[in-house]
C-alpha cells in the first residue's frame, strides 16, 4: 500500500518518530519532518524495512526535500530517570522544538504521546510505513542513532556496537556479561538475559 503524502490537506504537518526505544545502550533519538504537501518518493518506507545503504541516500533527499527537520536526543542516564517512554515522548516533543517552521497538526508513529503546546495531534500505530512524514522522521531518527552508536563502538569494540547499535542481541548481552557495562548502558534495563548466565557457567 503506498504512502499518503498528508492526513489532513492544506496544514502544516509534521511527521514525528524515534529510533533506539528497545536498546541496551545509548540514547533514544526522535526527528521531527515537515514535507511539501505534494512530496513523493518511491522507496521511502519505514527505516526498518530499508537496507542501510538506502537510508542514508534516503536521508540526503529528506534533508534536501524537507521545509523543516530536525533530530534530537535524550541521553541514557535520563532514560533511567524517567522511564523509556517518557524519553521516547521527550525527544520527539524536543525534535519539534527545535523545527525551524512552526507545524499545525503533528503525526506521531505510535500509540502513545503527551500534547506538546496545544499542537493537535494523531497517534498512528506503524505511521512510518503509512505516511512520508513519519517515514522520513523514521529515516532521520534511525541514522542519526547509529551515526552515534558507530563513534561509541570506536570507544567500546568489544559489544560491537558498530552492528547491533545498541541492541539486545545475544552477542551484546554475552560481552556484557564478560565486560560488565559502559556508561553508555541503561541501568534500568535487564542487560542479561539469565539463560546466558546459565551458558557461560
Amino acid at each position: 500500500m503506498p504512502l499518503k503524502s498528508f492526513y489532513k490537506k492544506g496544514i502544516i504537518e509534521a511527521g514525528c518518530d524515534e529510533a533506539g526505544r528497545g536498546c541496551l545502550a545509548g540514547p533514544v533519538f526522535a526527528s521531527a519532518v515537515i514535507l511539501p504537501q505534494n512530496f513523493y518518493s518511491p522507496l521511502l518506507n519505514d527505516s526498518k524495512t530499508l537496507k542501510e545503504s538506502l537510508r542514508y541516500s534516503l536521508r540526503e533527499e529528506i534533508k534536501n526535500s524537507a521545509l523543516a527537520w530536525s533530530v534530537a536526543m535524550v541521553e541514557n542516564e535520563e532514560i533511567d530517570e524517567i522511564n523509556i517512554l517518557n524519553a521516547s515522548i521527550k525527544a520527539m516533543q524536543l525534535a519539534i522544538k527545535k523545527l525551524k517552521i512552526k507545524p499545525d497538526f503533528l503525526l506521531i508513529d505510535g500509540n502513545r504521546f503527551k500534547p506538546y503546546k496545544n499542537i493537535p495531534h494523531a497517534c498512528i500505530i506503524k505511521g512510518d510505513a503509512k505516511f512520508f512524514s513519519v517515514a522520513a522522521a523514521s529515516i532521520l531518527a534511525k541514522t542519526y542513532r547509529d551515526d552515534f552508536m558507530k563513534q561509541a563502538h570506536l570507544k567500546n569494540p568489544v559489544y560491537n556496537w558498530e552492528k547491533n547499535k545498541g541492541y539486545p542481541t545475544r552477542e551484546h548481552r554475552r560481552a556484557i556479561l564478560e565486560n560488565g557495562i559502559t556508561d553508555l548502558h541503561r541501568r534500568s534495563f535487564r542487560l542479561i538475559d539469565p539463560q546466558l548466565n546459565i551458558d557461560f557457567i
